[in-house]
């Protein structure tokens, strides 16, 4: 299937969920409605058309200062099908803000998303709404900050130890 059948594919069965394609990079992607992830999700992994049986990796993406923008890109891979779909979901987000920006967990979905939105939860600060246990996985819980962030300021000292790069 191509990008564009499974655009018409996803608007059959959930309407317009779909806001654009990209076909510009290596491989086409689909930008989807950042409130109905979950959904697109699970109608890619159950309908037997195209059956996207695994996530290959889930990434948080910091759009830049300027552009005030987080997002996550979804890599699927139908196993039976040999077949690859990228999904992307992006928001605006006010940095100044307290919040952390925020998408739907698909943890439920594809149990490989549990550690990757752990990941992305703390190198880059997305939340995923619904995930069961989301906490730091790679630095220590007292760290500050997110290191994949475009305008992380990067500490001098942790616990009293110089940082040196």
């Amino acid at each position: 299937m191509t990008a564009e059948d499974i655009k018409q594919l996803l608007t059959d069965k959930l309407g317009e969920v779909v806001e654009a394609v990209e076909t510009g990079g290596l491989q086409p992607a689909l930008i989807i409605q950042p409130d109905k992830i979950d959904e697109v999700c699970l109608e890619l992994r159950n309908n037997p058309k195209c059956y996207f049986d695994f996530l290959s990796c889930l990434t948080g993406v910091d759009y830049g200062v300027e552009a005030n923008k987080f997002g996550v890109v979804y890599h699927l891979a139908s196993i039976p099908y040999k077949t690859q779909l990228t999904l992307k979901v992006i928001k605006d987000h006010d940095r100044n803000s307290a919040d952390l920006p925020s998408f739907k967990t698909v943890s439920h979905i594809w149990k490989t998303a549990d550690w990757h939105e752990r990941e992305a939860y703390d190198l880059v600060g997305i939340y995923f709404e619904g995930h069961s246990d989301l906490r730091r996985i790679l630095l220590p819980d007292d760290w500050e900050g997110y290191p994949l962030r475009k305008d992380y300021k990067t500490a001098a000292y942790y616990k009293g130890i110089k940082i040196d790069y």
